[in-house]
């Protein structure tokens, strides 16, 4: 039976209705950094999850080829993940005013096999299969960081998270419920301080794409940028708002 990432760590993707406190150990992400409305279609957000998706993908089909990784197991696909900071400050994923400011790093978990050689390989694979993915996967050694897949590892660390049910945009009171949790259990919220720079965006500010990147591949220690994180259970392309499940989390430290 194909190993389920949900399942086993039910800690980390299964919260109740109230905020609990977790501590996320390091974990292998593919991601994808950019800006602009997550809901614009066709937009960066859209191609962002189309080429995570298709990656992700091609690692786990690599067992019906020649080229099945070392250590292989067969597994489901983890959940959609993102990371969001939108204009100067700390960005707790309320106070929305305009989605085109948003900035995102978006990642889906992979199993540890997944090493830099397996992730070039599944680039150039994807390429092949898909042109219009190709620019992307053609990129990763090219120094781009927006739009660009990239493999990072690190780990989050002390975080208090919940589960939010129903649509994106009813979120603010479920995050409501963290803040309320942070000040009881005498936490700090350790968001990190931020905006976005790259040239025509809505904001610029302390940090841009390249730079979170480069902090979130911190070799399975926590990063020095900490930010509002999303999990989507089930397919955010697919589902209906009023069913859908998002586990939010927020970074902490002792007071």
């Amino acid at each position: 039976m194909p190993f389920d990432f949900k399942k086993e760590y039910k800690d980390l993707y299964m919260p109740k209705a109230n905020p609990v406190f977790v501590e996320v150990p390091p974990m292998t992400f593919l991601a994808v950094a950019g800006t602009g409305d997550p809901n614009e279609p066709g937009g960066a957000y859209a191609q962002a999850i189309e080429l995570l998706y298709g990656l992700s993908y091609t690692v786990k089909m690599s067992k019906m080829g020649a080229c099945q990784p070392e250590g292989y197991f067969d597994y489901v696909v983890p959940p959609l993940e993102g990371l969001w900071w939108a204009g100067a400050g700390v960005f707790d994923g309320t106070s929305i005013v305009d989605k085109r400011a948003l900035s995102w790093v978006s990642l889906i978990r992979q199993p540890d096999f997944v090493t830099p050689d397996v992730f070039v390989w599944a680039c150039a694979k994807l390429a092949e299969k898909k042109p219009a993915l190709a620019e992307a996967c053609e990129a990763v050694s090219g120094g781009r960081a927006e739009g660009v897949p990239r493999l990072v590892r690190f780990a989050e660390g002390p975080c208090i998270q919940i589960m939010h049910r129903g649509p994106y945009d009813d979120e603010p009171e479920t995050i409501a419920k963290l803040t309320a949790y942070t000040q009881d259990e005498k936490l700090i919220c350790d968001i990190a301080e931020g905006g976005e720079s790259p040239e025509g965006h809505a904001t610029t500010g302390a940090f841009d794409a390249a730079a979170v990147l480069a902090a979130l591949d911190a070799n399975g220690a926590v990063p020095s940028v900490r930010l509002h994180h999303e999990i989507y259970l089930g397919d955010p392309r697919r589902t209906k708002p009023e069913n859908l499940k998002t586990v939010i989390r927020h970074p902490v430290r002792r007071a």
